[in-house]
């Protein structure tokens, strides 16, 4: 069968535009962030060493007028642009509304020791104590980025690792394929075999006419045409299927910012054979131009005819 995604009044929007992965390298001063640069430049990444906050917007509005022929960004932020550091958080939330962003937070730690340590072998002075003990400034340092810390999707503690493995470390994380990173698992059931105990996210689709009542669709089911047509046609339907769609395309890119590596997304209906399996198959298919999709009914096979 054909499968579409528009269907009678439900018109989405999803064409999938050319996504640019942005990692944000921040975290500890001595932590390993120059080290990151330079393993992200291997891997293909533009990379900005320390752009104020204050330019991220104007920076990324570059990226979409050149047509997204920077598709991989890498920018180091820290604590030597801190009179920009307050506006830091509103241009991360501000990253958040980009559909065509995928941003992620890398922060780099390390203990106190070690960064004592790393900074009397280098002669250096801590960039917030220049001419104080180097603790001082490393203590200021952590609790100013407490909540920057805890907004990160990934945190790497470098207190063992010398700058190779933090390399090698970092180019196993982000040379494979992000996309297939985050997986979204729909999963059509029926509620009288019971809620699937793993699922995220649960619609109950009972309220919908059952193609059960029509005797010539009752031994089918949602992945035949005639049922996934007749489920698809009422206007309950369509209302229903823009407002989840609409959910799920603000909520999905969330989830996956978070690290999250899979959502199960469950689609219930009495006994799991009509209406939960053609919605299922639609929302999968909605989805998987941009994510890593599968679709599974669990109770497609357990009906027993009277």
């Amino acid at each position: 069968m054909q499968w579409s995604t528009a269907v009678g009044g439900v018109k989405m929007n999803n064409n999938s535009e050319n996504e640019t992965q942005l990692v944000i390298i921040t975290g500890m001063s001595g932590a390993g962030k120059t080290v990151a640069m330079r393993s992200f430049e291997d891997l293909g990444f533009y990379c900005v060493d320390n752009l104020p906050p204050t330019l991220l917007p104007t920076f990324l509005e570059l990226i979409k007028d050149s047509g997204h022929k920077l598709n991989k960004v890498a920018i180091v932020m820290d604590l030597r642009g801190r009179e920009f550091f307050d506006h830091l958080f509103k241009a991360l939330d501000e990253l958040n509304e980009l559909s065509w962003v995928s941003p992620q937070i890398l922060f780099l730690d390390a203990d106190d020791a070690v960064l004592v340590q790393r900074y009397k072998e280098t002669r250096r002075s801590h960039p917030l104590a220049p001419s104080d003990r180097p603790l001082e400034g490393i203590s200021l340092e952590r609790k100013l980025l407490e909540e920057l810390k805890g907004r990160a999707q990934i945190i790497y503690d470098t207190s063992a690792l010398n700058p190779k493995a933090l390399r090698e470390r970092i180019i196993a994380e982000f040379s494979v394929n992000r996309k297939s990173s985050f997986t979204v698992n729909i999963l059509s059931f029926g509620f009288k075999h019971g809620i699937p105990i793993d699922a995220d996210l649960v619609f109950d689709v009972r309220f919908l006419p059952n193609p059960h009542y029509v005797d010539s669709m009752r031994p089918k089911t949602g992945l035949d045409e005639e049922v996934y047509t007749y489920v698809l046609k009422w206007s309950e339907t369509q209302k229903f299927l823009e407002k989840v769609l609409d959910l799920l395309t603000f909520m999905l890119p969330h989830y996956k910012r978070e690290g999250k590596s899979q959502l199960v997304i469950g689609i219930g209906c009495t006994g799991g054979q009509h209406r939960s399996v053609a919605l299922a198959e639609y929302i999968g298919r909605f989805f998987e131009v941009d994510y890593h999709t599968r679709i599974t009914h669990r109770d497609i096979k357990k009906r027993k005819e009277k």
